[in-house]
């Protein structure tokens, strides 16, 4: 086995085990110009940063669900995590100081661990104010990940009519999804890193990642 092959196994296996190691390993990667961002998330990613600045992103009171990393310093005027287990988007009875007070929601990743995601997608509604846009990406082709559960997968036409369903202008809805069979294998057993990629083909045959944008009605 080559050495790159083997820096590359251990970053797939190991890069978030612990602290240490992880910067380590980045270093490594930095240094060998290897991209660590994970397949399903760099071209979505890409594309949903491209949406959010046509928004004009210093104007935006936002939440993000289930916050990661990636959004929470993007130059927005507020920017607020609604973190489960402490706050669960599927409780029926919800916090009535968090709604029509946002301008943009973000789940990134989410929505297919919900238990209950109609009911999500309706609070999700409640919280926007009138013309907001929620961002929604899921993944479609990739391995069961049980983080706490993994109950749904959505394709474009499927995200479209459940965006619909819980109250969204049809019209305003963008639906984009990205993929091809060599991401999909990637993504099967271990979690594939972009690594030394350089060209993203899609495959409409083979999404593993979709994502949406849709506005609560004026």
């Amino acid at each position: 086995m080559s050495p790159l092959l083997k820096l590359r196994r251990m970053i797939q296996s190991r890069a978030s085990d612990d602290d240490g190691f992880r910067k380590l390993v980045v270093s490594a990667a930095n240094a060998a110009r290897f991209d660590l961002t994970h397949m399903t998330r760099k071209v979505y990613w890409a594309d949903c940063t491209r949406m959010i600045e046509e928004l004009g992103p210093e104007r935006l009171d936002v939440l993000e669900i289930s916050a990661g990393q990636k959004w929470r310093d993007f130059g927005f005027r507020s920017f607020r995590a609604l973190d489960f287990p402490e706050h669960d988007i599927c409780e029926e009875q919800f916090d009535p100081a968090l709604l029509s007070s946002f301008d943009l929601i973000i789940a990134d990743q989410v929505f297919e661990h919900l238990l209950w995601p109609y009911r999500a997608g309706r609070n999700v509604l409640r919280m926007l104010r009138p013309g907001g846009s929620f961002l929604v990406m899921t993944p479609f082709m990739i391995r069961i990940h049980e983080v706490p559960h993994d109950c749904t997968r959505w394709t474009e036409t499927g995200m479209r009519y459940f965006l619909q369903e819980c109250g969204f202008d049809p019209g305003s809805i963008t639906t984009r999804s990205w993929g091809n069979a060599a991401a999909v294998k990637g993504s099967l057993v271990t979690w594939g890193r972009v690594g030394w990629r350089r060209s993203f083909p899609n495959d409409p045959r083979f999404p593993i990642s979709v994502w949406a944008m849709a506005r609560r009605p004026a």
